[in-house]
């Protein structure tokens, strides 16, 4: 991978610049564009479009087109008074924008494969996440640029709805992540974390976990190899879930078909693959460090989260499995917020 040079220059956008609807289609949004240098990365940029919708929109499916520099963006939808400013793109400081609190408020819409430069989120007939009234979708933007050529991108968004009537099943949101990265150099490494929702749901249910999970998708950088999700049961039995092997660049994610039942299941396991072909250690972060991030949409009433969330944890003592991965395993916080349904 070439070495990125981090630089946060000025992008060549105000700050206050609008979205605006592209052509006749008003759930067609355009933002940017954006001016991205040679070796050039950007992580302190997000993007506001408000929705202007007196009533809820059920959605359906989110299309985005970027094309390449355009690293990953998370979007989620919140009220229009948090995080108040003008539509367009601001620095996420200057309104403390961050995801956790954009998941308190509302909830995950949509998010990008990395450096996929086109994707589409579509649910099952009948399957939608709803975003209340007066709401406006945010995100931040990772742009990173490894090429000689400086880059010119006007990106577009579409919300497609479908009508009341139509929807079946509502969906919230499912992220858990594992920052305990530490890629021993010139070797097959694999992360896990192995997370009981058993506990939490009984405290806020009463019951064993019994949502069932639609889409997947999942987040790490070049040199990542793999994700999977396995269920597992309280007897050990473990059923997977969702799976790729896909590189950075393709769509990394998609529907489960047919969708997986957590009936009986008590923890979910997160597991990510790596080669590192380099001389020195890999860890969390942007730029030229990994990540190890799985997104999913469940129809529970809640959006579950956690994993291995604090970056100064250190992957621990490896064991070597199939003859020469270094696999490191860490402990799971679990948490879960009411969904916006």
């Amino acid at each position: 991978m070439t070495s990125i040079k981090l630089t946060f220059a000025h992008l060549a956008v105000s700050a206050l610049a609008l979205a605006a609807c592209t052509g006749d289609d008003p759930n067609n949004h355009s933002f940017g564009p954006f001016e991205i240098s040679a070796h050039q990365e950007i992580t302190s940029q997000c993007v506001q479009i408000s929705l202007n919708n007196p009533d809820p929109v059920y959605v359906s499916s989110v299309e985005l087109t970027t094309g390449p520099g355009f690293h990953h963006s998370n979007w989620l939808f919140v009220p229009e008074s948090v995080f108040f400013g003008d539509d367009g793109v601001f620095r996420c400081r200057d309104r403390d924008y961050n995801e956790a609190t954009a998941a308190l408020f509302g909830g995950v819409l949509f998010a990008q494969s990395t450096q996929s430069p086109h994707e589409v989120q579509a649910f099952p007939p009948g399957v939608a996440v709803k975003i209340p009234p007066r709401s406006k979708i945010v995100a931040q933007i990772h742009l990173l640029n490894p090429g000689e050529d400086s880059l010119h991108l006007t990106p577009t968004i579409k919300i497609t709805p479908m009508a009341e009537t139509e929807v079946k099943t509502l969906l919230s949101g499912i992220s858990f992540e594992d920052h305990a990265l530490g890629l021993p150099a010139h070797l097959q490494s694999r992360f896990s974390v192995e997370c009981d929702l058993a506990t939490l749901h009984n405290e806020r249910y009463q019951r064993d976990p019994d949502f069932k999970l639609y889409y997947a998708l999942a987040h790490y950088h070049d040199l990542g190899t793999g994700l999977s999700l396995e269920a597992i049961k309280p007897d050990g039995t473990t059923t997977m879930v969702f799976t790729t092997d896909h590189r950075a660049g393709d769509t990394l994610g998609g529907p489960i078909n047919p969708t997986f039942d957590m009936t009986g299941y008590t923890k979910l396991r997160l597991t990510c693959d790596y080669f590192n072909p380099r001389d020195t250690t890999v860890g969390w972060g942007v730029g030229d460090q990994e990540m190890c991030v799985f997104l999913a949409f469940s129809d529970s009433t809640s959006n579950w989260g956690g994993g291995a969330v604090d970056d100064d944890d250190p992957p621990g003592d490896p064991t070597i499995v199939d003859g020469n991965v270094m696999s490191y395993k860490h402990a799971c916080t679990v948490f879960a917020l009411d969904a916006h349904q």
